[in-house]
């Protein structure tokens, strides 16, 4: 009876804390426009500030690229707690070492399939190394999916807010269709949110219609596509989302309120 009585007290505990109050997203590096101040690369960053920890995601190809929009965006290097690497492609982690040398004081986090020299750079920066290969919890209300995909294998950023989970994917491989719905199995809760690269350049208009069609019935509300989604597939999504669409680029921020 007690332990039953204390498990059910941590499951209110639980209901009432898991959500962000408020989340911010930067886009800090893309290869689409945003803000004219910044440089434009091939590669994706997102800065997500307002939970737990402050955390990165992903860090572009370029560190002196990465830095130098961080500078113009009043971003502090050093304030950041962790750097989440979606998948080993260089326009994702190039960006790295630079960064280490501002702040060797993070935890990086990256899929298990990560060769040993790129988790061997981490620790000898003076940085702490997280191999995930399963689903895991970064800090109260941030997850990571595990990994995903055959071929490449990729992680995105989960976070639970008030609104829905918020999905940050980096270049999407494993589908952007199936990381909507493994996030939705795993939750069991709506997706407000889904944001970053989806993997679309390159695709007929009718297989981009296809495909959002589908995210549209999985019940997505918001989407921001950008870095590989490509031109059309962005055209496509502001014509079905309308003002849910969100015209996303380096430089741009993404406000989610917690009511």
């Amino acid at each position: 009876m007690y332990r039953a009585m204390l498990f059910i007290i941590f499951m209110i505990l639980l209901t009432h804390t898991y959500h962000a109050r408020g989340v911010e997203l930067t886009i800090v590096y893309d290869n689409n426009q945003f803000n004219r101040d910044l440089e434009t690369r091939w590669g994706f960053s997102c800065l997500v500030e307002g939970l737990e920890k402050t955390v990165l995601f992903d860090v572009g190809g370029e560190g002196r690229v990465l830095l130098n929009n961080m500078k113009k965006l009043h971003i502090d290097p050093g304030k950041i707690e962790v750097i989440v690497l979606s998948h080993v492609h260089h326009d994702h982690i190039g960006g790295l070492p630079d960064f280490l040398k501002r702040n060797p004081h993070v935890t990086v986090y990256m899929p298990k399939s990560f060769p040993q020299d790129s988790k061997n750079q981490v620790v000898k920066a003076g940085a702490k190394s997280v191999e995930v290969q399963q689903p895991a919890q970064i800090c109260e209300s941030v997850y990571m999916t595990g990994e995903l995909g055959n071929v490449i294998k990729e992680v995105s950023l989960v976070i639970k807010s008030r609104q829905g989970l918020l999905i940050i994917t980096g270049c999407a491989h494993p589908g952007i269709v199936n990381i909507v719905k493994e996030a939705k199995d795993a939750f069991k809760t709506n997706v407000y949110l889904i944001a970053g690269g989806f993997h679309l350049s390159g695709m007929s208009e009718r297989q981009l219609k296809g495909i959002i069609k589908e995210i549209k019935d999985e019940g997505v509300k918001k989407v921001a596509p950008c870095h590989c989604s490509g031109d059309l597939a962005r055209k496509l999504f502001e014509q079905v989302y309308g003002k849910n669409f969100i015209l996303a680029g380096a430089g741009k921020k993404i406000q989610i309120k917690d009511n």
